[in-house]
C-alpha cells in the first residue's frame, strides 16, 4: 500500500462528529467547484473525510445529499396545518403552516442560497426539486383533508401553498427584501389573496 493511501485511510479512520452535515457541505462545495455531473460520491466522501461506504449509509445517491430534511419539512407542514383551531379559514391555516415550515430553513440561509444556485444550474436537480415540491403539496392536501377541507379545495389550496412557498423562497434567497423567509412566504400568500379578492 502506498504512503498516500495509508495516510488517507488513517485520516478517515478517526471518528469525527456530524458525518451527514460534513457530507452535505462537501457535496455543495464540490458541486459549486466542478459542477454536479462532474462530481462523484467518492470525491464527496473524501472531501468529508469518510469512506464512500459511509456516504451511502447516509444518502442513496449524489442528488439526495442536497435534499436532506425534506421529510422534516413535510412533517412540520402537516403539523402546522393540523394545529390551528377549527375557526380559522383554510387559507389562513395554509398561509401560516407554509410560513412556519419555511422558517425551518432560516438558520441555513447561506447553504440554501448556494444550494439554490446549484439546483438552478442542473436540470436533474431541478427535476428532483419539483418532486420534493409535489410531495409537500400532497402532504398539505392530506392534512387539509383531515381538517375536513373538501376536494378539490384542499388540493387547490395545497397548490397555492407550494406556489407561495416557491415565490417566498426565491425572494428570500435573492435577498431582495431582507425579510425572514416566513415573512416572504406570507407576503406571497397575501399577493395571491389580493389578486383574487
Amino acid at each position: 500500500m502506498s504512503a498516500s493511501v495509508i495516510t488517507r485511510l488513517s485520516a478517515m479512520s478517526r471518528w469525527q462528529p456530524d458525518a451527514r452535515g460534513r457530507l452535505a457541505r462537501a457535496a455543495l462545495d464540490l458541486y459549486e467547484e466542478h459542477g454536479f455531473d462532474q462530481t462523484t460520491t467518492a470525491q464527496i466522501a473524501e472531501r468529508a473525510g469518510v469512506t464512500e461506504r459511509t456516504y451511502f449509509r447516509h444518502f442513496a445517491d449524489k442528488r439526495e445529499v442536497l435534499f436532506d430534511g425534506s421529510s422534516l419539512l413535510e412533517d412540520r407542514l402537516a403539523e402546522g396545518i393540523g394545529q390551528p383551531p377549527a375557526t380559522e379559514t383554510p387559507f389562513a391555516v395554509a398561509r401560516e403552516a407554509f410560513a412556519r415550515m419555511a422558517s425551518a430553513l432560516e438558520d441555513r440561509g447561506d447553504f440554501a442560497r448556494r444550494r439554490a444556485a446549484v439546483v438552478a444550474a442542473t436540470p436533474r436537480l431541478q427535476e428532483r426539486e419539483l418532486l420534493k415540491l409535489t410531495t409537500l403539496r400532497d402532504a398539505a392536501a392530506a392534512a387539509l383533508g383531515l381538517r375536513d377541507v373538501p376536494e378539490p379545495t384542499a388540493s387547490m389550496l395545497a397548490e397555492v401553498g407550494v406556489a407561495a412557498f416557491r415565490v417566498g423562497f426565491e425572494a428570500w434567497v435573492s435577498g431582495g427584501h431582507g425579510r425572514p423567509i416566513a415573512d416572504e412566504v406570507r407576503a406571497a400568500f397575501d399577493a395571491i389573496r389580493d389578486a383574487v379578492a
